[in-house]
Parts: structure tokens; C-alpha cells; sequence
């Protein structure tokens, strides 16, 4: 497989769509439905990159982005923003949590793999 990749989203419908996207380009997928789950997957994992819904129902995205950098394992894993937040300010909220990037939803499911594999680029990966 090739990097690896946590989706923290809590709509089913969301994280399959992704899932099926990534796969096909030989990426490693895991899947969290909330903020908990994800920073236990990660620890467990080490994904090369993590793509993070903002609207959580537990935790929202911006204050588990914040939680994650500052676990010294997780700290130099890249987050980017997943989000339907695509008022203006939203991109800069998401920035100031944490994130190094944005992707609005919905998603270009085209689009989406070339995003994703700028990202991996940025980081190293």
C-alpha cells in the first residue's frame, strides 16, 4: 500500500465516499467517527497524513487539531481541514488551529487525490 492516510469524519456517508476515492489510488485508509477514536488510531497507526472534519460531534476539528500537535507523537503529522466551514474566515480559522491546509466540502472527487498527494508531497511522505 502506499502512505497512509486517517479520515476523522463522522458521517458514514463522507467516509466511505473518501475511503473508495483513496483506495483506489493505493493509499492505506483508516477511518475514525470521532475525536477519541482518531487520536487512538493515529497513535496506533503513525498516518503519513490525516484529513480532519472540523464539525465533530464531540470534539470539534479545530480543538483536536490543537490536542493532537500537542501530542509529541502526533505533533508532526500534517492535518488538513476537511470541511463544509467554507464561509470567508473559515480557511483561516482552520489554519490558526493547527491545520496546514483546507478542502471544502463537497469534495471534487476528482479533484481530491491530486489535493491529497500535495499534501503527502509538502510533508515528505
Amino acid at each position: 500500500m502506499g502512505a497512509k492516510i486517517l479520515y476523522i469524519e463522522d458521517n458514514p456517508g463522507n467516509r466511505t465516499l473518501v475511503q473508495r476515492i483513496l483506495l483506489v489510488e493505493d493509499y492505506d485508509v483508516f477511518e475514525a467517527e470521532d475525536g477519541p477514536t482518531g487520536i487512538e488510531i493515529a497513535l496506533r497507526e503513525k498516518p503519513d497524513l490525516i484529513l480532519m472534519d472540523m464539525n465533530l460531534p464531540d470534539i470539534d476539528g479545530y480543538e483536536l487539531t490543537r490536542r493532537m500537535h500537542a501530542i509529541p507523537e502526533l505533533a508532526h503529522i500534517p492535518i488538513v481541514a476537511m470541511t463544509a466551514n467554507v464561509m470567508q474566515g473559515d480557511r483561516e480559522k482552520t489554519l490558526a488551529a493547527g491545520c496546514c491546509g483546507y478542502i471544502p466540502k463537497p469534495i471534487d472527487v476528482d479533484e481530491l487525490p491530486n489535493q491529497v498527494a500535495r499534501f503527502l508531497k509538502i510533508k515528505g511522505a
